[in-house]
């Protein structure tokens, strides 16, 4: 394993050297950043087809990207590779003293009290700091999942689900009353409350959004596909023969 780990590196060295890729190297950390959320995604896509072979691939282009960024920080005489592992295990295993220390068992609390102690601060929230590097769904079923690990949380589903309800109601309430602040606010917490439900049925919101974005332009490709074989131009049609299409597209799926 060791001796492909450092083929893996060498050919990323390779690349970026005079005699290799010109493309490679003319990236940057920041022009790389769309790459890496792009191949985290297309993982968890594999994941979600359960495709062991996809996986071996994906898994292999996310690892790509951090070898590509040890190898641009190297050669800016930032870090290199073998920091990022030695940080890696070092974190690993101060984080679970429970498996490599003498602590009794795992607890959420000491885990939150190792980070902070990590980043050098003295007080650290029960629901842990705001990742605002996260897509905001992600970021609001980390918070409830930590607010969960201490108690704060619904019995079940059905509370998550009254709680969007009740959500639904304010928001109709602040759109007739015309007040932009609080459609903000009122779609902020029926967002986070979806967020909820979804957490309770073990599915990922940033994923569900996804998909359904995707099947919504995909339905609308064929809608478009439809009107054009039949001679027909959207902008000239009614929303009854638009939504009679879309009906028609949703049937022969």
């Amino acid at each position: 394993m060791g001796e492909e780990f450092e083929k893996l590196v060498q050919i990323m060295e390779t690349l970026r050297s005079k005699r290799g890729c010109e493309w490679d190297r003319s990236q940057t950390h920041e022009s790389l950043k769309p790459y890496l959320i792009e191949e985290a995604y297309e993982l968890l896509d594999a994941i979600d087809e359960k495709n062991d072979a996809r996986m071996i691939e994906e898994l292999g282009d996310v690892l790509l990207q951090v070898i590509f960024h040890a190898q641009v920080a190297k050669e800016r005489d930032a870090f290199d590779i073998l920091d990022v592992l030695r940080t890696l295990s070092e974190k690993l295993v101060r984080r679970h003293p429970h498996v490599f220390g003498d602590s009794p068992g795992y607890s959420y609390e000491q885990w939150e009290r190792i980070k902070s102690q990590e980043k050098g601060t003295s007080k650290s929230s029960a629901i842990g700091s705001l990742n605002k590097a996260l897509p905001a769904l992600s970021l609001a079923r980390r918070i409830q999942e930590n607010a969960a690990a201490v108690g704060f949380d619904w019995p079940d589903v059905s509370g998550a689900m009254e709680k969007v309800r009740e959500e639904v109601r304010e928001l109709e309430q602040a759109i007739q009353r015309g007040d932009p602040g609080s459609m903000e606010e009122e779609l902020g917490d029926l967002l986070f409350a979806v967020v909820n439900v979804a957490r309770f049925s073990s599915v990922d919101p940033e994923v569900a959004l996804r998909r359904a974005t995707e099947k919504f332009a995909n339905r609308f490709a064929m809608v478009e596909d439809f009107a054009k074989k039949r001679g027909l131009e959207l902008k000239k049609m009614t929303l009854e023969q638009l939504d009679a299409l879309w009906e028609e597209v949703k049937g022969g799926e």
